[in-house]
Protein backbone atom coordinates (compact mmCIF):
# COMPACT_ATOMS: atom_id res chain seq x y z
CA UNK A 1 0.00 0.00 0.00
CA UNK A 2 1.48 3.14 -1.20
CA UNK A 3 1.74 5.39 1.87
CA UNK A 4 0.61 9.55 1.77
CA UNK A 5 3.92 10.68 2.45
CA UNK A 6 5.79 8.31 -0.64
CA UNK A 7 2.99 9.77 -2.55
CA UNK A 8 3.72 13.40 -1.88
CA UNK A 9 7.40 12.69 -2.31
CA UNK A 10 6.90 10.93 -5.57
CA UNK A 11 4.73 14.28 -6.96
CA UNK A 12 7.35 16.75 -5.35
CA UNK A 13 10.24 14.51 -7.32
CA UNK A 14 8.08 14.94 -10.29
CA UNK A 15 7.23 18.69 -10.41
CA UNK A 16 10.71 19.26 -9.94
CA UNK A 17 12.13 17.12 -12.45
CA UNK A 18 9.30 19.31 -15.15
CA UNK A 19 11.11 22.38 -13.59
CA UNK A 20 13.78 21.48 -14.56
CA UNK A 21 13.25 20.48 -18.06
CA UNK A 22 11.30 23.21 -18.25
CA UNK A 23 14.55 25.55 -17.14
CA UNK A 24 16.40 23.79 -19.68
CA UNK A 25 13.90 24.56 -22.01
CA UNK A 26 14.34 28.16 -21.28
CA UNK A 27 18.04 28.13 -21.62
CA UNK A 28 18.04 26.28 -25.15
CA UNK A 29 15.50 28.90 -26.27
CA UNK A 30 17.61 31.81 -24.92
CA UNK A 31 20.73 30.06 -26.77
CA UNK A 32 19.00 30.02 -30.26
CA UNK A 33 17.79 33.88 -29.92
CA UNK A 34 21.26 34.95 -28.68
CA UNK A 35 23.07 32.69 -31.68
CA UNK A 36 20.67 34.22 -34.54
CA UNK A 37 22.59 33.25 -37.70
CA UNK A 38 21.95 35.27 -40.64
CA UNK A 39 20.44 32.23 -42.78
CA UNK A 40 16.63 32.85 -42.62
CA UNK A 41 16.45 35.60 -40.57
CA UNK A 42 13.93 36.76 -42.78
CA UNK A 43 11.33 34.07 -42.27
CA UNK A 44 11.88 34.27 -37.99
CA UNK A 45 11.05 37.85 -38.53
CA UNK A 46 8.17 37.99 -40.29
CA UNK A 47 6.78 35.12 -37.51
CA UNK A 48 7.71 37.61 -35.18
CA UNK A 49 5.46 39.93 -37.16
CA UNK A 50 2.99 37.79 -37.04
CA UNK A 51 2.90 36.57 -33.91
CA UNK A 52 2.51 40.47 -32.33
CA UNK A 53 -0.31 41.23 -34.76
CA UNK A 54 -2.07 38.03 -33.67
CA UNK A 55 -1.69 38.64 -30.02
CA UNK A 56 -1.38 42.18 -29.72
CA UNK A 57 -3.39 44.08 -33.12
CA UNK A 58 -6.21 41.51 -32.44
CA UNK A 59 -6.38 41.70 -29.08
CA UNK A 60 -6.91 45.75 -29.25
CA UNK A 61 -10.62 44.83 -29.69
CA UNK A 62 -10.84 43.33 -26.15
CA UNK A 63 -8.04 45.26 -24.35
CA UNK A 64 -9.13 48.90 -24.59
CA UNK A 65 -13.23 48.21 -23.42
CA UNK A 66 -11.83 46.10 -20.63
CA UNK A 67 -9.38 49.12 -19.30
CA UNK A 68 -11.85 51.79 -19.94
CA UNK A 69 -14.39 49.81 -18.03
CA UNK A 70 -11.55 48.94 -15.35
CA UNK A 71 -10.65 52.50 -15.40
CA UNK A 72 -13.56 54.00 -15.16
CA UNK A 73 -15.15 51.79 -12.49
CA UNK A 74 -12.13 52.25 -10.19
CA UNK A 75 -12.63 56.07 -10.46
CA UNK A 76 -15.78 56.08 -10.11
CA UNK A 77 -15.64 54.03 -6.63
CA UNK A 78 -12.58 55.85 -5.31
CA UNK A 79 -13.35 59.34 -5.73
CA UNK A 80 -16.04 58.69 -3.15
CA UNK A 81 -13.26 58.48 -0.74
CA UNK A 82 -11.17 61.42 -2.58
CA UNK A 83 -10.66 63.42 0.94
CA UNK A 84 -9.49 60.23 2.65
CA UNK A 85 -7.09 58.62 0.12
CA UNK A 86 -4.60 60.08 -2.69
CA UNK A 87 -6.84 59.06 -5.69
CA UNK A 88 -3.69 59.54 -7.62
CA UNK A 89 -1.59 57.24 -5.49
CA UNK A 90 -3.86 54.64 -5.40
CA UNK A 91 -4.48 54.55 -9.31
CA UNK A 92 -1.03 54.20 -9.60
CA UNK A 93 -0.53 50.79 -7.29
CA UNK A 94 -3.34 49.44 -8.65
CA UNK A 95 -3.81 49.88 -11.93
CA UNK A 96 -0.12 50.58 -13.08
CA UNK A 97 2.19 48.65 -10.38
CA UNK A 98 -0.68 45.51 -10.32
CA UNK A 99 -3.63 45.35 -12.25
CA UNK A 100 -2.40 46.51 -15.25
CA UNK A 101 0.17 43.85 -16.00
CA UNK A 102 -1.91 40.62 -14.55
CA UNK A 103 -4.96 41.44 -16.69
CA UNK A 104 -2.72 42.18 -19.63
CA UNK A 105 -0.98 38.43 -18.78
CA UNK A 106 -4.45 36.80 -18.35
CA UNK A 107 -6.09 37.68 -21.60
CA UNK A 108 -3.00 36.99 -23.58
CA UNK A 109 -3.41 33.36 -21.43
CA UNK A 110 -6.65 32.85 -22.58
CA UNK A 111 -6.86 34.35 -26.23
CA UNK A 112 -3.15 33.58 -27.72
CA UNK A 113 -0.95 31.12 -25.32
CA UNK A 114 -3.43 28.29 -25.29
CA UNK A 115 -3.54 28.73 -29.63
CA UNK A 116 -0.06 28.64 -29.43
CA UNK A 117 -0.06 25.46 -26.82
CA UNK A 118 -2.41 23.72 -29.39
CA UNK A 119 -0.61 24.48 -32.47
CA UNK A 120 3.00 23.34 -31.50
CA UNK A 121 1.16 20.73 -30.17
CA UNK A 122 -0.83 19.40 -33.24
CA UNK A 123 2.59 19.80 -35.39
CA UNK A 124 4.04 17.16 -32.68
CA UNK A 125 1.33 15.25 -33.08
CA UNK A 126 1.08 14.85 -36.78
CA UNK A 127 5.35 14.45 -37.70
CA UNK A 128 5.62 17.84 -38.82
CA UNK A 129 8.17 19.06 -36.15
CA UNK A 130 10.35 15.72 -37.07
CA UNK A 131 10.08 16.47 -40.43
CA UNK A 132 11.60 19.81 -39.61
CA UNK A 133 14.44 18.42 -38.01
CA UNK A 134 14.69 15.77 -40.84
CA UNK A 135 15.41 18.40 -43.22
CA UNK A 136 17.76 19.99 -41.26
CA UNK A 137 16.13 23.32 -39.91
CA UNK A 138 15.64 24.04 -36.21
CA UNK A 139 12.74 23.92 -35.38
CA UNK A 140 13.37 26.03 -31.93
CA UNK A 141 14.11 28.81 -34.79
CA UNK A 142 11.30 28.73 -36.99
CA UNK A 143 8.92 27.69 -34.74
CA UNK A 144 9.43 28.46 -30.81
CA UNK A 145 11.70 31.64 -31.14
CA UNK A 146 9.22 33.57 -33.48
CA UNK A 147 5.98 33.10 -30.75
CA UNK A 148 8.90 33.43 -27.58
CA UNK A 149 9.75 37.52 -28.95
CA UNK A 150 6.45 37.65 -30.37
CA UNK A 151 3.94 36.89 -27.30
CA UNK A 152 6.50 38.80 -24.95
CA UNK A 153 6.53 42.07 -26.96
CA UNK A 154 3.00 41.44 -27.49
CA UNK A 155 2.63 41.72 -23.88
CA UNK A 156 4.61 44.42 -23.08
CA UNK A 157 2.89 46.75 -25.56
CA UNK A 158 -0.64 45.44 -24.47
CA UNK A 159 0.43 47.03 -20.86
CA UNK A 160 1.36 50.40 -21.79
CA UNK A 161 -1.99 50.13 -24.20
CA UNK A 162 -3.84 49.04 -21.00
CA UNK A 163 -2.77 51.30 -18.40
CA UNK A 164 -2.88 54.58 -20.76
CA UNK A 165 -6.19 53.67 -21.72
CA UNK A 166 -7.68 53.14 -18.08
CA UNK A 167 -6.34 55.70 -16.74
CA UNK A 168 -6.56 58.59 -19.55
CA UNK A 169 -9.71 56.85 -20.82
CA UNK A 170 -11.35 56.11 -17.59
CA UNK A 171 -10.91 60.04 -16.48
CA UNK A 172 -12.56 60.96 -19.71
CA UNK A 173 -15.47 58.49 -19.78
CA UNK A 174 -16.00 59.62 -15.77
CA UNK A 175 -15.74 63.48 -16.64
CA UNK A 176 -17.67 62.84 -19.36
CA UNK A 177 -20.84 60.85 -18.23
CA UNK A 178 -20.79 61.87 -14.34
CA UNK A 179 -20.70 64.88 -11.79
CA UNK A 180 -17.80 63.53 -9.97
CA UNK A 181 -15.36 66.18 -9.50
CA UNK A 182 -12.44 64.70 -10.88
CA UNK A 183 -10.75 67.56 -12.15
CA UNK A 184 -7.62 67.14 -10.33
CA UNK A 185 -7.16 63.71 -11.25
CA UNK A 186 -4.55 63.79 -13.65
CA UNK A 187 -2.35 66.30 -11.65
CA UNK A 188 -2.54 63.89 -8.79
CA UNK A 189 -1.24 61.27 -11.01
CA UNK A 190 1.63 63.29 -12.30
CA UNK A 191 3.03 63.91 -8.89
CA UNK A 192 1.76 60.64 -7.45
CA UNK A 193 3.47 58.36 -10.29
CA UNK A 194 7.71 57.71 -10.04
CA UNK A 195 10.31 55.94 -12.24
CA UNK A 196 10.09 52.49 -10.33
CA UNK A 197 6.31 52.45 -10.64
CA UNK A 198 6.47 52.33 -14.39
CA UNK A 199 9.96 50.07 -13.98
CA UNK A 200 8.02 47.45 -12.53
CA UNK A 201 4.89 47.48 -14.43
CA UNK A 202 7.33 46.89 -17.79
CA UNK A 203 9.51 44.34 -15.45
CA UNK A 204 6.52 42.49 -14.38
CA UNK A 205 5.18 42.74 -18.38
CA UNK A 206 8.22 41.30 -19.67
CA UNK A 207 8.85 38.70 -17.19
CA UNK A 208 5.10 37.16 -17.97
CA UNK A 209 5.64 37.48 -21.54
CA UNK A 210 8.36 35.09 -20.48
CA UNK A 211 7.13 33.05 -18.35
CA UNK A 212 3.68 32.66 -20.57
CA UNK A 213 6.33 31.80 -24.01
CA UNK A 214 8.28 29.45 -22.45
CA UNK A 215 5.35 27.31 -20.42
CA UNK A 216 2.97 27.07 -23.80
CA UNK A 217 6.17 26.16 -26.22
CA UNK A 218 7.54 23.38 -23.91
CA UNK A 219 4.31 21.87 -23.43
CA UNK A 220 3.68 21.79 -27.09
CA UNK A 221 6.93 20.53 -28.02
CA UNK A 222 6.74 17.80 -25.42
CA UNK A 223 3.41 16.61 -26.00
CA UNK A 224 2.88 12.84 -26.42
CA UNK A 225 1.96 11.61 -30.29
CA UNK A 226 -1.11 11.46 -29.31
CA UNK A 227 -4.37 13.63 -30.44
CA UNK A 228 -6.27 12.93 -27.00
CA UNK A 229 -3.35 14.77 -25.03
CA UNK A 230 -3.78 17.89 -26.99
CA UNK A 231 -6.85 19.43 -24.35
CA UNK A 232 -4.37 17.70 -21.32
CA UNK A 233 -1.84 19.79 -22.20
CA UNK A 234 -3.22 23.03 -23.14
CA UNK A 235 -5.57 23.17 -19.56
CA UNK A 236 -2.30 22.30 -18.09
CA UNK A 237 -0.13 25.16 -19.38
CA UNK A 238 -2.86 27.46 -18.95
CA UNK A 239 -3.13 26.45 -15.59
CA UNK A 240 0.78 26.98 -14.82
CA UNK A 241 1.17 29.88 -16.47
CA UNK A 242 -1.54 31.06 -14.15
CA UNK A 243 -0.07 29.79 -11.30
CA UNK A 244 3.85 30.87 -12.80
CA UNK A 245 2.47 34.96 -13.24
CA UNK A 246 0.82 35.28 -9.96
CA UNK A 247 4.06 34.18 -8.07
CA UNK A 248 6.29 35.98 -10.60
CA UNK A 249 4.38 39.03 -10.01
CA UNK A 250 4.47 38.40 -6.07
CA UNK A 251 8.38 38.24 -6.06
CA UNK A 252 8.76 41.36 -8.06
CA UNK A 253 6.22 43.33 -5.82
CA UNK A 254 8.04 42.26 -3.21
CA UNK A 255 11.42 42.80 -4.53
CA UNK A 256 10.99 46.51 -5.46
CA UNK A 257 8.66 47.39 -2.29
CA UNK A 258 9.58 45.51 0.27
Amino acid sequence: MNSPTGYIGRKTLAYVDHLQNMAAFAIDLCAVLLASPLKGRAVVRWGVVEQIYFTAVQALFLIIPLSLLTGSMMLIQFAKFSGQVDLGKLMIILVIREIGPVVTAMLVVLRSATAVTIEIGYMNVFNEIDSLEMTGIDPLRLLAIPRFVGITSAIVCLFIVFDLVAILGGYGVVRLTTSIPVGNFLSDIGSAITGADIIVGLVKALCFGVVISVVTLYHGFEAQKRITVIPKITSTAAIECFFYCIVTNIFISGLFYF
